[in-house]
């Protein structure tokens, strides 16, 4: 870092906190004078995104949360509204020159291409000027490009990812010294404590579901690792009951850090990665998913273009049908656990894991509706999206991406629904029409559904071998 740093600015995006932010730590670590902070709100580029309602209201609730925390930290915080790259661009060269600033600080985005375009752009343009740039990895435990194959290239196979993950986790266990941002002299410029305001419409049961802030995120991660996280191996797998984190709101728009969340696991298993509690382990096995997922997306860029991991499955011919595809998303199947499971998407912003498995292979596998009309409505409904792991779980699905499921195996919505969801608990909550209804009754489709299982089965595993 320059020791000649007075000035500094610390641009947010998806990173909207300040208990262990890379960029945010070192940009006032380094300021003599203080730190600005800048923030902004792009209703356009995030639909653009395939950012919902329910996502944004999310954003700038958590946007509001932060400005209140820079305060206490004697941060400045600007918010302006900027709705293309261009716009952002000029509005950073303006505050930058407006506020004689001398270094910009930031966390580097991995896989939205027109984020690191900007980067790029902005490198060129401040170097022209004099002003110092400093970016960070932040958003994955370890950086893309730093777990490779003995050939130096990027693992396609989670379970090699994994072990090599692991290797180079113990030689960097220093990752696990969160940064504790100092606290600025005074403010630079004056700031409010509200972010701009939009007329969001979202459901006020996802607003009371989903609180937003930093403290909230510590909560639930505290509550999970005291009561919860030592059985997460059985209990994740029942949406009936509270069995897993419910952090991933949080760890997608940055309101915690994974580091965090994986030192507090450690920490209740004696910092011990390999060998200890089942559950815990299970959870930390889920983080280095989530940077598996963030890997690829760096070292595959066709990903990116929403294009298929395995090439060969371009062959795939996709049924159009948006009859079947608005049933689907409107949870009318007929199958009982498919269409509470669509329900608690559509009503809570956001749907169990399990769950997500099961309606993937019910529209791509029975359906044989193209994967990206799912991962596009999911984009649009989960309060948690990540392009990232909403991508990787969709190609899983799908059998089209790294480490997917073979071909021909599929989830058969019945046994799924009796299997965990044995007493229809889960299905009663989101489908009160099958209240009546017996323990041995409920799992099954109804007279209704919009195919018969057996047939479909038969018919896509030959159209998926046909292609293939």
């Amino acid at each position: 870092m320059s020791e000649g740093n007075m000035r500094t600015l610390m641009w947010f995006r998806e990173d909207l906190r300040v208990e262990d932010n890379t960029a945010l730590y070192y940009a006032a670590k380094e300021a003599k004078e203080g730190v600005i902070a800048v923030f902004f709100v792009s209703p356009k580029l995030w639909k653009q995104k395939g950012y919902g309602n329910g996502k944004i209201d999310f954003i700038i609730r958590n946007a509001n949360e932060l400005a209140k925390s820079l305060k206490q930290k004697n941060i400045s915080f600007i918010v302006e509204k900027a709705d293309s790259h261009q716009a952002i661009q000029h509005n950073l060269l303006t505050i930058i020159s407006k506020n004689k600033i001398d270094s910009l600080y930031f966390n580097r985005r991995y896989y939205d291409f027109n984020d690191i375009q900007d980067e790029k752009v902005l490198l060129k343009r401040l170097e022209k000027q004099n002003t110092q740039v400093f970016s960070f990895n932040d958003e994955a435990i370890l950086p893309p490009g730093s777990v490779l194959t003995q050939k130096n290239e990027f693992y396609s196979v989670f379970t090699p990812f994994k072990n090599q993950w692991i290797k180079v986790f113990q030689d960097k266990k220093e990752l696990l010294s969160l940064k504790k941002v100092k606290k600025q002299k005074k403010q630079l410029i004056k700031s409010g404590t509200k972010v701009l305001q939009l007329k969001i419409t979202s459901d006020k049961d996802i607003q009371k579901k989903w609180p937003a802030g930093e403290k909230e995120a510590k909560k639930r991660l505290n509550t999970f690792i005291k009561n919860r996280i030592k059985t997460y191996h059985i209990d994740r797998d029942y949406p009936s009951i509270q069995g897993t984190s419910e952090l991933s709101p949080y760890l997608a728009l940055g309101i915690i850090s994974p580091r965090t969340c994986l030192k507090a696991a450690l920490k209740a298993n004696n910092n011990q990665i390999i060998k200890g509690e089942k559950g815990i382990l299970i959870w930390v096995s889920e983080l280095i998913w989530r940077d598996f997922y963030k890997h690829i997306i760096v070292g595959f860029p066709r990903l990116n273009r929403h294009e298929p991991f395995k090439q060969y499955t371009k062959k795939i011919k996709w049924k159009n049908n948006k009859a079947l595809l608005k049933k689907w998303r409107e949870g009318k199947t007929g199958f009982p656990i498919v269409d509470a499971a669509m329900r608690q998407l559509n009503h809570t912003g956001w749907m169990h894991n399990r769950l997500r498995m099961i309606v993937a292979s019910f529209l791509a596998k029975l359906l044989l509706i193209d994967w990206r009309e799912g991962e596009a409505y999911f984009a649009k409904q989960l309060i948690d999206y990540d392009f990232a792991a909403n991508n990787g779980g969709w190609q899983w699905s799908a059998s089209t991406g790294a480490d997917a499921m073979p071909y021909f195996r599929l989830f058969n919505p019945e046994l799924q629904s009796k299997k965990f969801d044995p007493k229809g608990k889960f299905i009663k909550q989101y489908c009160p029409e099958y209240e009546a209804l017996t323990t041995k009754e409920i799992h099954h489709a109804r007279s209704t559904a919009i195919l018969d299982y057996k047939k479909a089965k038969k018919k896509a595993l030959l159209d998926f071998k046909k292609s293939l």
